[in-house]
């Protein structure tokens, strides 16, 4: 499995910040702060330890290393750091959970989800 790249996101929301609504964009998220919404968006996103989501994300790919409840969609790599919490069903292609990483939920794979979607 190769690294997510974050090299390219443009976009963060500061450790001070606290969004209410949802968010759509097409790179890649930071979120250092607070988010009361869905997030969509082609691109990466990233949840730092000092970060939290109320709400669902649809991402290329995924790192949690801070607070996520709801249910998470990702075409490709899910990444749950040491320090993240997931409360929410998670879809993914590749998935890597650190020790100490808390999750409640369940896992589905992408083509799985495809396949009862063809059905």
């Amino acid at each position: 499995m190769n690294k997510i790249n974050f090299k390219n996101i443009h976009s963060m929301i500061g450790a001070d910040a606290i969004i209410h609504g949802n968010i759509e964009l097409s790179g890649g998220l930071i979120v250092y702060g607070k988010i009361f919404g869905t997030i969509t968006t082609e691109g990466p996103v990233r949840v730092a330890k000092s970060g939290s989501v109320l709400g669902n994300i649809i991402a290329s790919d995924i790192h949690i290393g801070g607070k996520v409840e709801g249910n998470v969609i990702v075409k490709d790599r899910a990444v749950l750091g040491s320090f993240s919490t997931l409360v929410g069903d998670l879809t993914y292609k590749y998935l890597l959970i650190e020790e100490g990483a808390q999750f409640k939920g369940k896992c589905e794979l992408v083509s799985s989800v495809s396949d009862s979607i063809e059905d």
